[in-house]
């Protein structure tokens, strides 16, 4: 097929894949379209079923340790146990801090037992981020990893925690068997953990599939990240759509995960598949390209998650001989450009690319269940693209109020219409929630999620996407809010207006930030620098602006609205009097003024970003 287009043909010569996987194609489809709310059909349960069935299959294997889908549950149950005999109860949370090990999916699978949810904390942030993000769940308790002990005691007195004793430790080790010494001020979990039993738990009141699972940071229009709950309704979905629709799991199967568990891709997605094989996924800490292919034939994985940028990382790397020599056939994540995605299955020998589009908090989800190139697939949810304003997430409406759609292969924001089957779970801040939601669309009365994304249909009710619009752009594999990191730079006292926006740069996937400013007038010199090692200290690496422009004034239109499109579309580029430009070039520790040969050189994707 060619890259802009999906045709009937294409359809017909995917029959043959679809009806091998048909068994598993069945059994997904009931898992993905159970509807009753009040069914014992949760997280919890996914768990135990998987340790009655493959109890001696690994489930999580990690550097040199091997945790069995037995012995992962019993573990659950401990924690279970434990946060029972602290008082936790159904329908409340906690918050996890802890990077990429066992530990944080045996937290959030004990705590699922028993109705309790987790709050998935983005382990880059820091500083009054992670303070606001705490403090929008006001957890009963918060489980910190030794390894971020350090920006956790940077805001823990700020926190409102609602346990006297709040602060969980958990060592950087195989906690199952070596607990570590836990600071001043924290309990060690992993020590209290083992004295409680590793039986199943019993419940007056157990959790159900409607109840919240877990919360997923997102960065939004509004500034600073909101908070998504999860249902464990979206474990099943994934369960079924991805894990045994897209993807036929099996026991045998190992998906290698380097994507963040705090992220939805990685706990709702891969983790969801794992669970639906009785498979093994492989966790590595974070992504490493030079490791990437070692570690899957360690550990002999057949499928791994991705995101757009970690594919393009490893085309990045000098191609070998080895780049064939591994059992990996399989692939599920989203952002895999068109630009790579031939040569990408081709160079490492991937059958099935199970690209997928959705986010933490919508209605609307696609997936690529036909294995066709260069789309994210098709959704049975309704959905439309319409009408927007460019530069913006806005959608236009006509003299009567309403909305258009796109003609067909025309970009256009998608929108998921929310119903009893297609709920929106929106944020936990209920102006956030109604501010994401599009009314008297088509007709009075009617409401939909807005996705703030632009794709278009390529035929045969496939889209692809196209990019990310409004107040986020989307780097390094996250997104980036525009206004949390202007809110951050304003507090710097350092500048009088400073607007911020994403921009491309030639070989990269996303958009880099770029920061338009206007220093503080007060008869000082602007230090370029200083505002880097503040901005370094308040925001994590993906969401300091790799750009600066410093300017004297930023125009603005009669109604004092900045012109961002303008303004974005300059980029990084030179020439305008008055103006000086900086970058934050790889491997330095500051920002360096452009002049018209590192332009030249970005340009011409010599600078690797």
């Amino acid at each position: 097929m060619s890259q802009d287009n999906v045709s009937a043909r294409d359809i017909v010569r995917s029959i043959p894949g679809i009806v091998r996987r048909f068994p598993s194609i069945a059994k997904g489809y009931y898992y993905y379209s159970v509807k009753n709310e009040n069914k014992e059909l949760t997280l919890g349960t996914l768990v135990e079923r998987n340790a009655e069935k493959y109890p001696s299959r690994t489930a999580i294997a990690y550097e040199d340790r091997s945790v069995t889908w037995s012995e992962f549950n019993a573990w659950a149950n401990r924690i279970a146990n434990f946060l029972l005999a602290q008082g936790l109860v159904k329908g409340e949370s906690i918050a996890v801090f802890l990077e990429n090990r066992p530990e944080i999916l045996a937290v959030v699978a004990g705590a699922a037992k028993i109705g309790v949810s987790c709050a998935m904390l983005n382990t880059s942030q820091k500083g009054k981020v992670l303070e606001h993000s705490v403090n929008l769940i006001k957890p009963r308790m918060v489980v910190v990893g030794e390894e971020l002990v350090e920006p956790f005691d940077a805001v823990k007195d700020d926190l409102l925690t609602r346990h006297r004793t709040p602060f969980l430790f958990l060592a950087d080790t195989n906690t199952l068997n070596i607990f570590g010494d836990a600071p001043e001020g924290y309990v060690n979990m992993a020590e209290k953990v083992s004295a409680h039993g590793g039986t199943n738990p019993v419940l007056s009141n157990p959790p159900k599939m409607g109840d919240t699972a877990i919360y997923l940071f997102t960065s939004g229009t509004t500034g600073l990240p909101k908070a998504a709950p999860g249902s464990h309704r979206k474990f099943v979905k994934a369960y079924g759509g991805f894990g045994l629709m897209s993807l036929a799991m099996e026991p045998d199967d190992v998906l290698y995960c380097t994507l963040p568990l705090y992220h939805g891709t990685a706990l709702l997605v891969c983790w969801g598949s794992v669970l639906a094989g009785g498979s093994s996924i492989a966790l590595r800490r974070k992504f490493s390209a030079s490791a990437f292919w070692d570690d899957v034939r360690r550990y002999n994985a057949t499928t791994f998650g991705y995101v757009g940028e970690l594919c393009r990382y490893l085309l990045n790397q000098p191609a070998s001989e080895q780049d064939r020599n591994h059992n990996l056939t399989k692939m599920i994540g989203n952002g895999l450009r068109p630009s790579i995605w031939k040569e990408f299955k081709q160079r490492f020998g991937i059958e099935t690319v199970a690209e997928l589009y959705a986010s933490s908090e919508g209605n609307i989800g696609f997936s690529n269940f036909f294995n066709m190139d260069n789309t994210v697939g098709f959704s049975t949810a309704p959905y439309k693209l319409v009408k927007f304003h460019e530069g913006t997430r806005d959608p236009i409406r006509n003299e009567k109020g309403y909305m258009k759609e796109v003609r067909k292969g025309e970009p256009g924001l998608l929108i998921g219409e929310i119903t009893k089957k297609w709920s929106f779970e929106g944020y936990t801040q209920k102006e956030a929630t109604e501010k994401s939601i599009l009314r008297d669309a088509f007709k009075k009365g009617d409401a939909w999620f807005n996705t703030g994304d632009v794709l278009k249909e390529i035929g045969c009710g496939h889209l692809q996407f196209v990019d990310r619009m409004g107040d986020t752009f989307r780097w390094k594999g996250e997104n980036v809010s525009t206004t949390e990191v202007e809110n951050i730079i304003d507090g710097s006292g350092m500048v009088e207006e400073a607007i911020v926006y994403g921009v491309e740069i030639p070989k990269t996937n996303g958009k880099a930030g770029m920061v338009t400013l206007v220093p503080h007038s007060n008869g000082s010199e602007f230090d370029i620098n200083k505002l880097f090692a503040y901005l370094k200290e308040n925001l994590p690496a993906y969401a300091i602006p790799v750009f600066v422009r410093v300017t004297h004034a930023i125009e603005k239109t009669g109604t004092f609205k900045y012109r961002k499109v303008d303004i974005q579309k300059a980029g990084y580029s030179l020439g305008k009097p008055g103006e000086e430009v900086y970058a934050w070039l790889p491997r330095t520790d500051g920002y360096t003024r452009l002049d018209e040969k590192l332009v030249s050189e970005i340009d011409a994707g010599k600078v690797s970003f």
